[in-house]
């Protein structure tokens, strides 16, 4: 304790707030890496295929809505959606359904409920936002957008996984789920220790009168916290403590571009994609949704 006490105030306090936005977001990363590795485990792109709906306006808010009941962590979700399109998925359902798994489902607007104060108004405008996303992604691949988004690339052992997972008993197949969760909540915890850290110093450090003249224009702070969303890289399990803590600095409607736009677009999720699909789609994929969103929180900086 005495080391401590020789530590400047700055350090102490700036340590203070990286643990308590630690300490309220790992349990949230914990369930969530648990639910996917499970879902990973146990729930095949095939038995998907088979709920969809014949017509392409339905497929579209089909894709846009499951993620509700079949939530991802967004560190997860490029893979997930990459086996959906090799199962002839369509892209206008897949796409949606990358764009709103990561933040509709329940763990995480619960956690964005009880980041803000147990307000259901951020968790609501947060859902809202990533739909309204999804829709117009949904309505460019399906009407306007036409050509193969995924790169050719051989994907035997892939099905050779899924394969002997199914041929599995029952306790080997909860042991690969576990391992999946472990490995996934280890994978994410790296950027959740980050962004927690830039986070604690950035309230610390950065001086308020900076922040002050940055968020009193509403387009240059969305468009910075849109960046910071990216820059970080937050699992969507967590990245509300974050965004909390950054509100009284940046107000509403900045904050709510993070939220959006943190788990559709970040660096690791890039870096996936890159692996996955054309450049082209990438790039159409980015431009689609920073502007949908730089107009949803522009509307919404209006209205508050």
């Amino acid at each position: 304790m005495a080391v401590f006490q020789h530590l400047p105030t700055s350090i102490l306090q700036m340590g203070a707030i990286f643990l308590s936005i630690m300490i309220e977001a790992l349990p949230f990363v914990l369930i969530g890496s648990i639910i996917s590795g499970f879902i990973e485990v146990y729930i095949s792109p095939d038995r998907v295929h088979v709920f969809l709906p014949k017509n392409k306006i339905l497929r579209i808010l089909f894709g846009t809505f499951i993620g509700f009941l079949f939530p991802s962590c967004e560190c997860g979700i490029v893979p997930i959606v990459h086996r959906f399109l090799e199962k002839q998925v369509p892209s206008y359902t897949a796409i949606p359904f990358m764009a709103t798994a990561p933040v509709i489902n329940p763990i995480v607007l619960f956690a964005t409920y009880t980041a803000f104060g147990n307000s259901i108004r951020f968790a609501l405008f947060r859902a809202l936002g990533s739909v309204l996303v999804a829709l117009v992604l949904g309505i460019f691949w399906g009407f306007i957008s036409s050509g193969p988004i995924l790169k050719s690339q051989p994907h035997g052992n892939e099905h050779h996984h899924h394969h002997e997972l199914n041929n599995q008993d029952g306790w080997k197949k909860v042991g690969a789920a576990l391992v999946q969760s472990v490995d996934e909540f280890f994978d994410t915890g790296r950027y959740l220790v980050f962004g927690c850290f830039i986070a604690s110093l950035v309230q610390v450090y950065v001086p308020t009168y900076i922040l002050t003249r940055i968020s009193h224009n509403s387009f240059t702070a969305i468009l910075l916290m849109m960046l910071l969303a990216f820059l970080l890289s937050l699992c969507s399990e967590a990245d509300a403590f974050i965004g909390s803590s950054l509100l009284s600095s940046f107000g509403f409607a900045p904050v709510m571009a993070f939220l959006v736009i943190g788990p559709m677009i970040d660096m690791k999720n890039l870096l996936m994609m890159k692996h996955h699909f054309t450049n082209k789609f990438i790039l159409q994929f980015i431009s689609l949704i920073t502007l949908v969103i730089l107009a949803y929180c522009l509307t919404l900086g209006g209205l508050s």
